[in-house]
Order: C-alpha cells, then structure tokens, then sequence
C-alpha cells in the first residue's frame, strides 16, 4: 500500500523524499543565528543566502514595514506612484553615486534580470538598432531560474528540461578576455547588453581586472550595454555599497536585491543610467513591464530603512572588520589543511575550495559532508562546486568570528579525514 505524503509545502531544490525534515525547518532567527524544529540554534555564516547583511531581526526595518501595513497596505504602480517608491527609489539612486537616473522596482533578483534583458532589447530598438538581440552572459554565472535569468544563468541547471529559449543568449569565459574579444568582434553588432556579477556567486570567483577592463574597452567600441547584476554582491557584501563601483567606468544598468531589504521583503531594483533614461524619455517609450507587487508600500518602506540602518550601524566599516576576521580564518585553513586547495572571492563573499587525498575537487556528496560536519559544530555555511562558501553577516561580533573559526575548523579537519588527507 502507497503511502501520502501530506506535507503540505513545495520545497525549493529538494526531492520529495527530503521534504519536511525537522533539522532543516527554522522556527526562527535574531542577530546571527537561526533556530530549527530539532531543537539546534547554529551560527548563520550565510546570512540568509547573503539578504540579511545587517543580521535577523532588526528593528527598525521590521517597524518600518509594520507602519506601512496599517497606513498604505498596498499601492500600486501600474499607472501610479506613491510616496514610499518615490522616497526609495530617491534613495537607492543618491546611495549608488552619481551614474543612475532612475530605478524600476521588481520582485527578484531573476525578475531584475527578465526586465534588465527586456529593457536593453527595446532600448536597442529606440537607437535604431533592432538587430541588437543577443543577450550575453559568464559560464558558471547565476541569474536565477525564471525564464529570462535561466537563459542568462551560466550553470547547467536543467534549462534544457524546462525548454528555456536561449536562441538569443551566449555565454562567455570570465577567465579568458580574449574570447571575449574574439566573440564581439564576430557579434558585437547584435549584442543588446552583457550581464557581469562582479563575483560569480557559485564559488565566490572575482572577475579579474583584465576581464572588466575589456568589458570597458569593448563596450565603448561596439556600443552594447554593460549591466552589473549585484544581486549577490551588493550592499556591502564585497566592500563598498556596489562592487562596480571600483570599476572604472559605472554600468548602465545596476540589479539589486537581497540585501536591498535585509532581506524582509520580495524586492529587487533596477538601477537606469542617464543615457538609458534619455533614451527612452526622447520617444516617450513605454517599457511594457510591471508586476502586481513591484515596488509595494512594504518593501518600499523597508528599502529607506535598510540605507538609513547602514548609515547608522556603520555597516561598511563593520563589514571590513568581519572581511579580515576572514581573511585570517581562511589564511590559517589554507595552511594547516592540505585538504583547501585554495580561497577565492572578496569582502564577505568568500569560498574554501577542497580537494581530495589525490587533488581532486571534492564531489557535491563530498561537499555535503562538509557542509553537515560544520553544521554539527554550530555553523551553517553553503555549498559551492567543490567548496564551501562562507558568506557571514556584516555586523557579526568578535564572539560571531570566534565561533564561525571553530566551527569551521572542527568541520573540515573531520572532512579532511575522511577525504584521506593525513
């Protein structure tokens, strides 16, 4: 006899047979640490898959969203504004500098990326250019996984099963500027926009200053669009509010979520430079775009908060701290344990990439084990191919960096012994 499974939630990235299990069902969480159905209480050196820069619970972002749900539930955007989008969006474009006109609120960091592809094809079109089609992005890039930002992901994540259409998507190495160089001067003609995460999230890989300053040359001659896709690496979580803000020349378009709440609310933005704005306001062109919870009241609310709360807690400057608290835990791993190979990223995006007793990359079953014996020491950390990826909280406390070391530490020297390492 069959036996119903009743639980009633659809997990992400799960097989049914994993659903509903108590360890990994959080009941809650404050400051750095999560709590689960089983009774455990670890350290979040995610934070959250990198939304809660400034820690679970704040308080002024949660009163901020709490006023909004007694004075303007919901507002809508389609052929409206409201005050709490216009304040935000104020904001977020004087918080990113100088290059950006406007920002277009969206619902995620996928969505960002179907209205930033959207948005450079029409643009394209606007400059009398509508062979400009082709979409490019990074091998080993993420985007996301609705239709538009699974084209665009660079990772074999199944989008032949779904039937994505990638006709007018191409991907390129991020380690090779010469291909890049090669490819546009075959296509640069066709190319809308090229979509760069200043670091690739799986595995925490910075784009080398070889590749961005092609990605500048190649722009000024062939004319595409640049879009830095900050999903992962804004607000802080490299350095600076935006990693591309160190890059010579400002994107034209900037894609934010994440920490762009703290992670409180379904939010992303779009960032518009001023050519592209001037572009569209010239033939008063209607980008034919919105979604029903873009830009609510909410997360509007929550969007004004969470720049107010970097100010106030400093968080740059705590998350520098945090940055070479890590940068001393991975250098004496690195040294002790044959089994890290190495560490890639920047800031607080970082990755241990481990290797077995014959230097070979561990498997994702490998890496699982990491991530469980690390766990089992009192810290949650994420998966990476071969690695694992530390991504803590900016304001984590001295005791936070203390307690992420050990656990660490204890966790891999189990796994480096049953990698064979001696």
């Amino acid at each position: 006899m069959t036996t119903v499974n009743t639980y009633p939630l659809w997990e992400f990235l799960l097989p049914p047979s994993e659903f509903g299990r108590v360890d990994r069902r959080a009941t809650g969480a404050r400051g750095t640490r999560l709590r689960f159905a089983d009774g455990t209480e670890v350290l979040d050196a995610t934070s959250g898959l990198w939304n809660v820069n400034l820690g679970y619970g704040n308080d002024a972002i949660g009163d901020a969203i709490a006023a909004t749900g007694r004075d303007a539930s919901y507002l809508s955007l389609f052929r409206y504004s409201h005050d709490y989008a216009v304040r935000a969006a104020e904001d977020l474009v004087a918080a990113a500098g100088t290059a950006y006109r406007r920002a277009v609120f969206s619902t995620s960091g996928g969505a960002a990326n179907d209205l930033a592809m959207k948005l450079a094809r029409q643009y394209a079109v606007l400059r009398g250019q509508p062979e400009r089609k082709l979409v490019v992005g990074l091998r080993g890039s993420y985007h996301g996984l609705t239709y538009g930002a699974h084209s665009l992901t660079g990772e074999a994540l199944d989008q032949q099963l779904y039937g994505v259409d990638l006709r007018n998507v191409r991907h390129v190495d991020p380690a090779d500027p010469e291909e890049l160089e090669r490819f546009m001067a075959r296509h640069g003609s066709r190319v809308a926009s090229l979509v760069c995460e200043p670091v690739l999230g799986s595995g925490a890989h910075p784009l080398s200053d070889a590749f961005v300053e092609a990605v500048i040359r190649l722009r000024r001659e062939h004319g595409f669009l640049l879009v830095a896709d900050e999903v992962a690496t804004g607000f802080g979580r490299t350095g600076p509010l935006f990693a591309s803000s160190r890059w010579a020349e400002a994107p034209d378009l900037l894609l934010t979520s994440k920490g762009l709440t703290n992670g409180s609310c379904a939010a992303s933005a779009v960032l518009v430079s001023h050519a592209v704005a001037e572009g569209f306001e010239r033939r008063d062109a209607i980008l034919v775009h919105a979604e029903t919870q873009a830009g609510s009241p909410a997360s509007c609310a929550a969007v004004s908060a969470t720049l107010r709360q970097f100010d106030e807690l400093d968080a740059l400057s705590a998350g520098a701290r945090t940055a070479a608290a890590l940068d001393t835990l991975l250098g004496e791993l690195t040294d002790r344990l044959p089994l890290v190979a190495r560490t890639t990223g920047a800031g607080c995006f970082r990755a241990l990439h481990l290797r077995d007793a014959d230097g070979d990359p561990l498997d994702g079953r490998a890496v699982q084990g990491a991530i469980a014996a690390i766990r089992s020491h009192g810290a949650l950390v994420y998966p990476g191919p071969g690695a694992v990826q530390l991504i803590p909280v900016l304001t984590s406390t001295e005791q936070d960096h203390a307690d992420l070391a050990e656990a660490v530490a204890e966790g891999l020297a189990e796994t480096s012994r049953r990698a064979g390492h001696r």
